[in-house]
Formats: C-alpha cells, structure tokens, sequence
C-alpha cells in the first residue's frame, strides 16, 4: 500500500463514522420530534 492508499483509507473510515453519527442523530430528533407533537395533541384534547 502507498501513502496515498492509507490516506484514502482512513478518509473513508472517518467520513463513514460521520454519516452514521449524522444519520442516528437526525433519526432520534425525527422521533422525539414525533412524540412531542403527539403528546401535544394528547393534552390539547384533553383540556376542555
């Protein structure tokens, strides 16, 4: 392997670790996003 090889590799694993990071975040503000509006709902239905 060349320098560049092994440069290139760890890029991909850095930028691999990124998308993960980026993705299971956006997933877990999707959903808690989710279960505030539905908790809003449940407790303006009810109030009278």
């Amino acid at each position: 392997m060349n320098g560049s090889d092994i440069v290139l590799v760890i890029a991909v694993i850095l930028f691999a670790r990124l998308g993960v990071r980026l993705v299971s975040r956006y997933i877990r503000i999707r959903k808690d996003a989710r279960s505030e509006k539905q908790d809003k709902d449940a407790s303006s239905r009810t109030e009278p």
